[in-house]
C-alpha cells in the first residue's frame, strides 16, 4: 500500500487496501461494500451488524454474519419484533455471535421500530433512503485524506438523530456513516479503485425507492 491508500494485486488491479487485510475482505470489497440496497430486511440486518460492530473490528461480524442469520430469524424484523426475555437468553447462550446484551435488546427494540416505520411510511427503504446527501456535500474526490478523516458526514448526522427521534438505538453518526457506506447510499471506494466506476454506474442505474 502506498501513501494513496490503494494496493495493486500481480494483475496490475488497483484496489482499496483494507481488501486484502482477511481473506474474507475480497468478496465483500468487490461485490457488497457500496452497492445500493433497497430490500427492507437486508437494511435492517445492515443496521443490526452495524451496531453490534461498534467497538469491534467489522472482520469480526463478518466472519459471524452468517451466525447472526440464523440466530435472528434471517433478520425477518417481523419475526425479531416478538422476542422476549427467552430469546434475550438463548441469544446471550450463542457462541456464534457477539453476546453483548445490551445490543441484543437493541437488535430486538430497533425491530419493533423498523415495524413502526414500515406500517407508517410504507417501506424501510423508502424513508432511509431520503438521507442519500446531494452531490454538494459529497467530496470532489474521494481520497485517503478524505476516507480516513471523516468517520461521519451531515448526512449521517441527520439520519442518527432522525432514527434516534424514533426510539432506535446504536445508531449514532459513525455507525450510519458506516451504514451509508455499506448500503451504496455513498460510494467511498477510493479513486483508483477498480472497483470505484462499478459502484458508480450501479447508483446511475439504481431507482431509488
Amino acid at each position: 500500500m502506498d501513501a494513496s491508500g490503494l494496493i495493486t494485486d500481480p494483475a496490475g488491479r488497483t484496489y482499496c487496501a483494507w481488501r486484502t487485510s482477511a481473506a474474507e475482505y475480497p468478496h465483500y470489497h468487490d461485490h457488497e461494500w457500496g452497492v445500493p440496497v433497497a430490500v427492507d430486511i437486508q437494511l435492517y440486518e445492515k443496521i443490526c451488524l452495524e451496531g453490534f460492530q461498534a467497538g469491534m473490528a467489522w472482520i469480526t461480524i463478518l466472519r459471524k454474519r452468517e451466525h447472526f442469520r440464523q440466530a435472528f430469524d434471517g433478520f425477518d424484523f417481523r419475526r425479531v419484533a416478538q422476542y422476549g426475555e427467552a430469546d434475550i437468553e438463548r441469544l446471550m447462550q450463542d457462541a456464534g455471535i457477539v453476546r453483548n446484551r445490551a445490543k441484543i435488546v437493541s437488535a430486538i427494540n430497533n425491530a419493533r421500530r423498523a415495524c413502526e416505520l414500515v406500517d407508517e411510511t410504507g417501506s424501510l427503504a423508502r424513508w432511509l433512503w431520503t438521507f442519500e446527501p446531494g452531490p454538494q456535500e459529497r467530496p470532489a474526490v474521494v481520497d485517503l485524506a478524505y476516507w480516513s478523516g471523516n468517520p461521519t458526514s451531515p448526512a449521517s448526522v441527520r439520519l442518527s438523530k432522525a432514527l434516534k427521534k424514533r426510539g432506535w438505538t446504536f445508531v449514532g453518526p459513525t455507525t450510519m456513516y458506516a451504514l451509508m457506506q455499506a448500503m451504496g447510499m455513498v460510494n467511498d471506494h477510493l479513486e483508483g479503485c477498480l472497483c470505484r466506476q462499478r459502484i458508480e454506474a450501479l447508483r446511475r442505474e439504481f431507482k431509488r425507492p
